[in-house]
């Protein structure tokens, strides 16, 4: 991953800082020596945005019921047998 020291650099150089990040993958771009931040191509957000699911903390602060997200498909749970105790 490139880090672009400064905010004002990638302005400067947008259209070489927008070339790398769709060859090279994620850049890093800091402010006033900090990581601020790491634009990735569009097809890589969408990757991340499928693969999110809410925390635990979101699901217990959330104002709507969110079971859902917590209760598996129909037919994907399974039981076990029952055992014969003799």
């Amino acid at each position: 991953m490139h880090s672009w020291s400064s905010v004002r650099d990638a302005k400067a150089l947008f259209s070489e800082f927008l070339e790398r990040c769709l060859a090279e993958g994620h850049q890093m771009v800091t402010k006033r020596g900090a990581e601020a931040a790491v634009p990735v191509s569009a097809k890589e957000w969408r990757r991340l945005q499928a693969a999110a699911r809410p925390s635990r903390k979101e699901l217990l602060m959330a104002n709507e019921a969110r079971t859902d997200a917590l209760v598996p498909t129909t037919g994907r749970a399974r039981r076990r047998a029952p055992t014969m105790l003799g």
